[in-house]
């Protein structure tokens, strides 16, 4: 049931015939990783992160084995980040216990766990929980989602926004701070993008209609804001619990995206500028919804501020605007210029006046 990239971490060894004592604190992490989709290479992206922090000593990768291993970023593990112990696991298994996960990872125990697959305090995810309380984690960072927020017109949105109460997310939470009173963190993410994601779906609708010539639909006024994010940042984000870890703990919950905020209208001139077309943007009343425009009509966004100012975040290091040239060049290698397409939605939207 388990299949491993192996590469044994290079511990310092005692000198020979030395005989100088020294103290050497091993931390080994575990990021529990889904099949695919929004937050499918934030497991990828935050091992190769934690390899260079001098707190982690090894890393092991749960990997969900639901996930396709020849597309990105599942098929870049052996190669990009060889040191990693990967290990797979059926995380959709409701019925998964916490023995039977210690079981698949050899009875190993962790000092900081990640969890970036779990939907609920339920089956793998309770079991997460039930594991870094027996191994007495040091922390467990858990990748929630900004989803679960009812927006009351404060924006960016703040930690203290209200949650759906019935997410699974929540319930996580909920189970991981308060009934298993673990030192707990939750970060709450949104549209995420990178050079090895799996999920294309927001920026490709501006392509796709900008390549054919087609009007952008986008919900009136178009200077709602979007945190637009890159997985190297998001995975940034994620590791810097370990800058002070008693201030994550205290905080709790933290918003996750980028502090370089643009509005819908912006991120359609960018596309078109490094795409080489005319735009062509077209408004239409927001009460009609989204047809199918890939954010939320209202504004619904998230910044770091928090994290900046608890966690000596220092900022997303990449920027859309930059960013969006090699993602056209990887648009054009997917299909994305001759792929079928169809544009009724946008011209019922339009078409009222």
């Amino acid at each position: 049931m388990m299949i491993s990239f192996k590469a044994i971490a290079v511990l310092p060894l005692l000198a020979a015939g030395g005989a100088t004592a020294f103290s050497l604190s091993m931390s080994s992490a575990l990021i529990v990783q889904n099949k695919g989709g929004g937050h499918g290479e934030l497991g990828f992206q935050l091992a190769k992160n934690l390899q260079s922090n001098p707190k982690i000593t090894s890393i092991t990768i749960l990997q969900d084995k639901a996930c396709n291993d020849s597309k990105e970023p599942f098929a870049s593990y052996a190669t990009d980040i060889p040191n990693v112990e990967i290990v797979k696991a059926d995380l959709a298994d409701e019925t998964m216990t916490a023995a039977d996960m210690q079981a698949l990872l050899k009875q190993q125990s962790f000092d900081y766990v990640w969890d970036n697959a779990s939907k609920g305090a339920v089956g793998a995810g309770k079991a997460v929980i039930d594991s870094a309380k027996e191994w007495d984690s040091k922390l467990l960072t858990y990748i929630s989602s900004a989803g679960i927020y009812q927006p009351n017109d404060i924006f960016p949105m703040p930690e203290t926004t209200p949650v759906k109460e019935s997410a699974g997310q929540v319930q996580y939470e909920k189970y991981a701070a308060i009934e298993a009173g673990l030192p707990f963190v939750s970060f709450r993410p949104q549209y995420i993008y990178g050079k090895k994601s799996n999920k294309w779906d927001y920026i490709d609708w501006y392509f796709d209609r900008l390549v054919r010539g087609e009007p952008l639909a986008i919900p009136a006024p178009g200077t709602q804001k979007v945190s637009l994010t890159n997985s190297e940042d998001v995975a940034e984000l994620l590791a810097s619990v370990l800058n002070d870890e008693a201030a994550a703990v205290e905080q709790t919950f933290f918003n996750c995206g980028t502090d370089q905020l643009v509005t819908y209208d912006e991120v359609a001139k960018l596309c078109a500028e490094v795409a080489g077309v005319d735009l062509n943007i077209q408004h239409y009343d927001a009460s009609l919804g989204k047809a199918k425009f890939p954010f939320r009509v209202s504004d619904f966004y998230v910044s770091p501020d928090t994290a900046k100012s608890k966690l000596s975040y220092g900022g997303a290091k990449n920027s859309l605007k930059d960013d969006l040239s090699w993602y056209y060049e990887s648009y054009k290698a997917r299909g994305g210029v001759s792929k079928e397409m169809s544009f009724a939605e946008d011209k019922e939207v339009l078409a009222v006046a």
